[in-house]
């Protein structure tokens, strides 16, 4: 009997124990009202999960003009603002990299990431590019084509491990598939834009910044994350994110989890 009895108690210290952990829902959105994903979605979500916090993708002056009153239209402000509006306790921070559009604008990644996208579409619809070449850009073409479908469905269908595989394989196919098309070919070193600081950049450089880029904003995001749930243990958190980058989140919120908190999905 006492055996039983002490199994039930450590069975229940570690069911209070686990509750007690800060609970991190990190939920992948996309950021313009659409038919099947809008404001009033995402507050229903909020409203299941009841978060003591939201975390925004923006930086911290992003989060003051969220704060402002000024009318904004994205998907996530406007629920969040609903969330707040009705428990005005809530706590909301911004945990993207900071000054992230001037730090990409400074260093010309912008707007020669798209530019050199652009370039690398013309070049297959020349039908310019070596087969490898081809290859690489239909990879990324197809893959986005697939998430463009997922997006139009109900948001479970852009929350979950499949479409976080696919996001990966997408974001691999342009920070590492097209990057290897732009070092290889010189069309992209010979195309240039002008920096703030009057300096040229080329195509190629610009997007190799932008490639580093991505494994820099998303780490910075997640150590972001991190802090704020070390801060506020033993609360829910919400973190509002375009879909794109739930994979990587995940991933290092994964790794830096020193058992201090737990990460679930909001249909669980």
């Amino acid at each position: 009997m006492k055996s039983i009895i002490s199994t039930f108690l450590l069975f229940m210290a570690g069911l209070c124990f686990s509750q007690n952990k800060t609970e991190i829902y990190v939920i992948g959105n996309i950021h313009d009202s659409v038919p099947n994903y809008h404001p009033k979605i995402l507050f229903d979500i909020l409203e299941k999960i009841k978060p003591d916090i939201i975390l925004h993708e923006v930086d911290s002056e992003g989060m003051k003009e969220y704060e402002s009153g000024a009318d904004f239209n994205g998907n996530e402000i406007k629920a969040s603002n609903l969330y707040v509006n009705k428990y005005p306790k809530t706590l909301r921070f911004p945990f993207d990299f900071e000054g992230r559009n001037q730090y990409r604008k400074d260093r010309g990644m912008v707007p020669t990431d798209n530019l050199a996208v652009k370039l690398t579409d013309s070049l297959y619809k020349a039908k310019a590019l070596t087969s490898k070449e081809t290859a690489l850009y239909e990879d990324f073409t197809n893959t986005t084509k697939e998430l463009m479908k997922t997006a139009g469905l109900s948001p479970e269908n852009f929350n979950n491990a499949a479409t976080d595989k696919i996001s990966e394989r997408r974001q691999n196919a342009q920070y590492s598939g097209l990057v290897k098309i732009s070092d290889g070919r010189p069309e992209f070193a010979k195309r240039w834009v002008t920096k703030p600081d009057g300096k040229k950049i080329s195509y190629r450089d610009g997007f190799k910044l932008m490639s580093g880029f991505w494994d820099l904003r998303n780490q910075t995001m997640a150590r972001n994350i991190y802090k704020v749930a070390e801060k506020h243990p033993h609360q829910k958190i919400v973190v509002l994110t375009g879909f794109l980058h739930r994979y990587y989140l995940l991933k290092e919120l994964k790794r830096i989890n020193n058992g201090q908190y737990v990460i679930k999905e909001f249909y669980d």
